[in-house]
């Protein structure tokens, strides 16, 4: 109990606690205000809810969405306690349980129906309209919860579950998890509709996959600069702060020795060692590459170093 009142009491929880609420805001819009109105079903559980909310309104048992994704994320909740861990199953019990409030939120704050105008059938008046809208909303926040290892609930418990377990893309796992859902559509929807759900929840995987990788992106840096490697280690290790990799290369042109330094750092400290190396007019040869992943003793926590 001690260490959990502690843990309440630091920086890093309430500023996740405020990354995950936005994060949720940002989903709970795209669901309100380009799924609901047209019935838009995309492969989550937001698109059962409607689902379900509808099927239960033509047989006159009229439920709100928000009432029905609360239900089935609670069901799922406990999956991820048990399959993924105690800290994303913390997170999502907050992420998930606050969608469904959200949804109300929203319809508070600015029901949808003042912002259909007259004749059109949804916010944007086009089925691929909402479906490119939420498809690029949605994904940036999950991007946003991913990057601290939460998620918006529903759909990204069994995404991560198949991510952890059979090490499938996390695009991949949302992909294929959605389909089975987006089928469940032909029940309110025409076959049109449901089509337009199958390829929005692909565009969804793709979408995610992009803005994880942009997010994670690093810079693999290679660089061989004969008499200044003191320098340029130096500058890495002390000025940034990063760890660099030392390597004994030889020229298959003219057969001589030079050390070659290898880093990982991040796109402005790239910045900053290119400006290092321009300022001193240093004559280095150097390849940098695009790493999507970083894993191990990484720290992304450093603070900012100045160009």
């Amino acid at each position: 109990m001690k260490e959990i009142l502690k843990y309440l009491c630091t920086w890093k929880f309430w500023k996740e606690l405020f990354i995950m609420t936005l994060g949720m805001a940002i989903a709970a819009a795209a669901v309100y205000y380009f799924m609901m109105p047209g019935k838009l079903v995309l492969g989550s559980i937001s698109g059962l809810s409607i689902v379900v909310a509808n099927v239960l309104a033509m047989v006159g048992i009229p439920v709100k969405v928000s009432w029905i994704v609360t239900v089935i994320n609670a069901v799922l909740l406990i999956m991820a306690w048990l399959l993924i861990g105690k800290e994303f199953g913390a997170k999502t019990v907050y992420t998930a349980m606050i969608l469904g409030p959200l949804l109300d939120f929203w319809e508070w704050v600015c029901p949808y129906e003042k912002l259909i105008e007259p004749g059109l059938t949804s916010v944007m008046g086009d089925p691929l309209m909402d479906l490119i809208c939420f498809v690029l909303v949605v994904s940036i926040s999950q991007t946003i919860l991913f990057s601290i290892n939460a998620s918006t609930g529903g759909l990204d418990i069994l995404a991560k579950i198949v991510n952890k377990y059979l090490h499938f893309d996390i695009g991949v796992s949302v992909t294929v998890a959605g389909a089975i859902i987006c089928c469940t559509a032909f029940a309110i929807n025409p076959f049109r509709m449901v089509v337009i759900g199958l390829v929005g929840t692909w565009l969804n995987g793709l979408a995610l996959d992009y803005f994880m990788a942009s997010v994670n992106r690093r810079k693999r840096i290679c660089i061989i600069a004969k008499g200044h490697e003191q320098e340029i280690r130096s500058y890495i290790t002390d000025t940034l702060q990063r760890g660099c990799s030392l390597y004994e290369v030889i020229g298959g042109y003219s057969g001589e020795k030079s050390l070659e330094i290898q880093s990982l750092l991040t796109t402005d400290e790239f910045s900053s060692v290119m400006n290092f190396i321009k300022k001193h007019d240093i004559n280095a040869f150097i390849t940098a590459g695009n790493v999507s992943e970083v894993y191990g003793l990484w720290n992304r926590h450093k603070n900012k170093v100045e160009k």
